[in-house]
């Protein structure tokens, strides 16, 4: 099922001993389009500590309650690697992280999960430790986090929103890029955790839309100028049949934005 990734934030997290806290962000990979992780902020109980929750470890949200269960004990999530939330997330920590939670390997593969089909089939290959055992030399961090050869591209859904979004301008040959509106949301296949469109906020006084932007059309995020950089020309993107956030966001709908924008429908 297709699934805002605004409504869940702020969502109280529940152990299986207890509340942990609350939904603070989510971590997707800018070059596959799938989120990898939620992150948790912890609040009074491990005094504002955020900690990274995998998709492997969330059960199915209760949506009336807005909660959602995580299939951890308190004392296994404090044995998650420090976060630094002012650095980007190393492969050498999701390293680390794995082998507290003793989780594969997702990038290991040819999927979004690996050789694993859906985030839900990742299974942990034994009991998740308390105490943390000692690691070799190879599995240590810096004081950055980084490892010689990391390749980064796990970014904050918080940091995108709000983030430009520009498509070719039609006006002129040649003429560039022009402004559409600005991102508000991002759309997510709660199964696999594939991502699939961007909600853009097209508005114009006194005009107000929304629009969904498939990931497919996107060009590139543009991290140093914060905006979104669609392949499509801009007036498509504005074309694109409006987008109500408290209507069910279903297949047919995903179809016809696929249609409208010329890309095939994704299979994940």
């Amino acid at each position: 099922m297709l699934r805002s990734l605004a409504e869940p934030e702020g969502y109280r997290l529940e152990a299986l001993d207890g509340d942990i806290g609350h939904c603070h962000d989510f971590l997707f990979d800018d070059e596959l389009w799938t989120l990898r992780y939620m992150v948790a902020d912890t609040g009074g109980w491990l005094s504002g500590r955020k900690v990274l929750l995998s998709p492997v470890q969330l059960k199915a949200p209760d949506w009336e309650r807005k909660r959602m269960p995580v299939d951890l004990t308190k004392a296994q999530i404090e044995q998650s690697p420090p976060l630094d939330v002012d650095a980007p997330v190393s492969r050498r920590y999701e390293q680390l992280y794995n082998e507290v939670h003793a989780l594969p390997s997702y990038w290991l593969g040819s999927g979004l999960w690996g050789d694993f089909p859906i985030p839900a089939s990742l299974t942990s290959t034994q009991d998740v430790r308390i105490e943390p055992e000692p690691t070799t030399s190879g599995a240590t961090l810096d004081e950055t986090g980084l490892a010689a050869g990391d390749d980064i591209h796990l970014r904050s859904v918080r940091e995108v929103t709000g983030y430009s979004v520009v498509g070719a301008s039609t006006e002129d040959e040649g003429a560039g890029v022009e402004k559409v509106g600005r991102v508000v949301d991002l759309i997510v296949n709660d199964d696999s955790w594939a991502l699939r469109a961007f909600v853009v906020d097209t508005s114009r006084l006194p005009l107000s839309k929304k629009v969904l932007l498939p990931v497919d059309a996107v060009a590139e995020i543009d991290w140093v100028e914060r905006q979104v950089v669609a392949d499509v020309p801009a007036d498509r993107i504005e074309e694109a049949p409006p987008f109500d956030p408290n209507e069910p966001i279903n297949e047919r709908l995903e179809t016809v934005l696929y249609d409208v924008y010329g890309r095939p429908q994704p299979g994940g």
